[in-house]
């Protein structure tokens, strides 16, 4: 049985794949599903929350990994940031369920909840991978991942290790933003993942008094990257106090807010759903049809 930690090392005998022709680790999971951005603060967690609850309320089976070995919050948002692994008799991590959700993360693993994990790449792709090998997932209808800021060795080794179905860019209108989620973007694409759009997070602010819409991080910054690179521009998400609050109290607005907040991330998850089973039938008749993949 396993001792609470996530024992780290790469799987002997068992090589990475390639962008090209990428492992499938997830062979439980009949959707991959990334939340990415390049950058932190800008909501990318907290979207990956709401939407992964989104999915859930439609009634499918929905795991979300939190990717982010260094500064993992997924915990905290599902209300989950006191529980620590747990094992099945095949020494199997048990993922930890809220909301609707399996989730696994590095942050249910260690001692404490602060604990730092001061790793080199290879060893927090070496967590990442263990994290999808040695966890009783289940069969899913959608894997959603939360990776980590930047355009580094775990958004890579994701790439080469699992069938991703559709990766979400998430940014914010200013330019600050933009300017490194344009590098993430560009890298999804580079390596051959499907991009089912750019999200534009924190776009506006509606003065609860008057009404009146403002855009304290600028305006289009979402709508222009998304533009540059020929990707489809999913949804401008306000900037909602509610929203960051509830995340801190580990109840996701989409599943505790009002109807209008609920709304938006309803939206999102069914339009993603449904990108996700056109690009499945997609593949599966290009599969059953080599000669059209050799044209």
């Amino acid at each position: 049985m396993g001792d609470g930690l996530v024992r780290l090392g790469r799987r002997e005998g068992v090589p990475f794949g390639h962008t090209a022709a990428p492992n499938d680790r997830a062979p439980w999971a009949r959707h991959v599903l990334l939340f990415t951005s390049g950058k932190g603060g800008v909501g990318k967690s907290t979207l990956a929350v709401n939407v992964a609850n989104a999915l859930a309320q439609r009634g499918l089976a929905v795991g979300l990994l939190d990717a982010d070995v260094h500064g993992p919050s997924v915990p905290r948002m599902l209300s989950l940031a006191g529980e620590r692994v747990r094992w099945n008799d095949r020494d199997q991590m048990i993922p930890a369920e809220n909301f609707g959700l399996k989730v696994m993360s590095v942050g249910l693993t260690t001692p404490e909840a602060d604990t730092p994990l001061a790793w080199r790449a290879a060893v927090a792709t070496g967590a990442i991978i263990q994290l999808l090998d040695d966890v009783a997932w289940g069969a899913l209808d959608v894997l959603c991942v939360d990776l980590p800021p930047g355009t580094g060795d775990v958004q890579l080794t994701l790439a080469q290790e699992l069938r991703i179905g559709a990766a979400v860019v998430v940014t914010t209108p200013q330019a600050v933003a933009t300017d490194d989620v344009r590098r993430a973007l560009r890298m999804l694409l580079e390596v051959g993942v499907p991009v089912a759009g750019v999200v534009e997070n924190m776009s506006h602010f509606v003065a609860p008094d008057t009404g009146r819409r403002y855009h304290p991080f600028g305006e289009g910054g979402g709508r222009r990257l998304a533009a540059d690179h020929g990707v489809p521009f999913l949804a401008e998400l306000p900037l909602d106090p509610a929203i960051g609050a509830a995340c801190d109290a580990g109840t996701p607005i989409a599943a505790v807010g009002v109807d209008s907040q609920r709304a938006a991330f309803a939206a999102l998850a069914a339009a993603l759903w449904d990108g996700l089973e056109a690009g499945h039938a997609a593949r599966r008749v290009s599969e059953a049809n080599p000669a059209d993949r050799a044209g």
